[in-house]
């Protein structure tokens, strides 16, 4: 009896990575703990994960009628904190606007950088790709003016047949 194993009731696709987990959880308590090491058992862990994973299907069904009530498909950020408060976790709203707008002030420079490569690797692109449709068209001219040996061959074994 103690051989048989439980079923898992989380599909493996919605478990979230236990070292991600765990490197929260430890993070977070390093920080309220004057203790240097600390040690989490696996049944705790278990149960941050699991209760993460509740809280963002219920986050996320939040925004998705938020969304639904606004007549799109598409969840946004802000479909997100509106969430937040309907769901009564209105502390966090401020440090995540705080967390998106610092993202987003961190990435204005890398789309600019990377929309300007983009283009110059377009362009240079380009030309790689007529110069390589140039020598594949020559090597098609090629197979079919001077057939490959193995087919003539063939070809003369059936003349001899």
């Amino acid at each position: 009896m103690e051989s048989e194993k439980v079923e898992k009731v989380v599909p493996e696709v919605e478990e979230l990575p236990k070292a991600i987990v765990r490197r929260v959880v430890k993070d977070k308590l390093s920080h309220c703990s004057t203790d240097g090491d600390l040690n989490i058992h696996k049944d705790a862990l278990l149960a941050f994960s699991e209760s993460a994973r509740i809280f963002i299907h219920y986050l996320s069904a939040t925004a998705n009628d938020i969304c639904k009530e606004s007549k799109r498909q598409t969840i946004n950020a802000n479909d997100v904190l509106k969430a937040l408060e309907e769901i009564e976790f209105t502390e966090f709203v401020g440090p995540i606007k705080a967390s998106l707008d610092d993202f987003k002030r961190k990435n204005v420079g890398k789309k600019a950088g990377a929309s300007e490569t983009g283009k110059k690797a377009g362009a240079s692109e380009t030309g790689k790709k007529t110069g390589a449709s140039e020598t594949n068209e020559v090597k098609k001219k090629r197979k079919v003016e001077e057939p490959s040996k193995k087919s003539e061959g063939k070809s003369k074994q059936k003349k001899d047949d």
